[in-house]
């Protein structure tokens, strides 16, 4: 049976309409990205099977080109609309971040970091430069890599926060292996940060470490 004969109540972009994108199922809201199904199968059957083979809807929206253009009644064109839609995500976020004090939002800070960091199958170590109202000026990635003393550089991170005119920053750095447990080179990392920045009297408010599914705070935990 098509979607289009199903009660009308049942139908994912009614079902929207009605309720809310908050009442579809992941299956429901994938199916509506997915527009069509294939023969035999509905829009949400494929969705379902589609959630089932990645295992989930957050392994998929991670999922690389060739992974995901290998599943049936996907491809490169619904890989593209995905990222789009996932990038203007990330964008609405960072305008909601740029409209307030970084400070007055630490959830809004903890889900951009996070959006921005998490999917990442390698180490990065990334900052929110802030305005002396701790508005947010930029987001960058400064480094990539396996973090240690050797690969993050204070004088480089305190010569752009000089060129940006910040008064504060946020760093953070993810972990790959889904542990956000700070490790002894990230605190040591963190340290050096702020005693050089210090002397530029700019700010070191907090350092985050994204995991999966968790987010560590280093001002939460009193490491700052």
């Amino acid at each position: 049976m098509s979607i289009r004969d199903w009660p009308e109540g049942e139908r994912p972009r009614e079902k929207l309409l009605a309720l809310g994108s908050e009442a579809l199922s992941d299956a429901e809201l994938l199916a509506i990205f997915l527009r069509v199904g294939v023969p035999g199968r509905s829009a949400v059957d494929l969705a379902r099977d589609t959630l089932t083979a990645f295992g989930g809807l957050r392994p998929l929206l991670e999922a690389d080109e060739r992974a995901f253009c290998a599943e049936r009644g996907l491809g490169q064109a619904k890989y593209i609309q995905l990222q789009a839609v996932l990038e203007l995500a990330r964008r609405h976020l960072a305008s909601r971040l740029d409209r307030q004090a970084a400070l007055t939002s630490p959830g809004l800070v903890r889900d951009y970091l996070t959006s921005r960091l998490r999917h990442l199958g390698h180490e990065e170590f990334a900052a929110l430069f802030l305005d002396s109202q701790h508005r947010v000026i930029r987001y960058e990635s400064l480094f990539r890599g396996t973090l240690d003393s050797a690969s993050v550089y204070p004088r480089e991170v305190a010569r752009r926060a000089l060129e940006l005119g910040a008064g504060a920053l946020i760093f953070a750095h993810n972990h790959p292996s889904g542990v956000a447990e700070p490790s002894d080179a990230d605190r040591r990392i963190t340290e050096r940060l702020r005693q050089a920045l210090e002397l530029f009297e700019v700010r070191v408010l907090d350092h985050f470490v994204v995991g999966d599914g968790e987010v560590v705070s280093f001002a939460e935990r009193g490491l700052l």
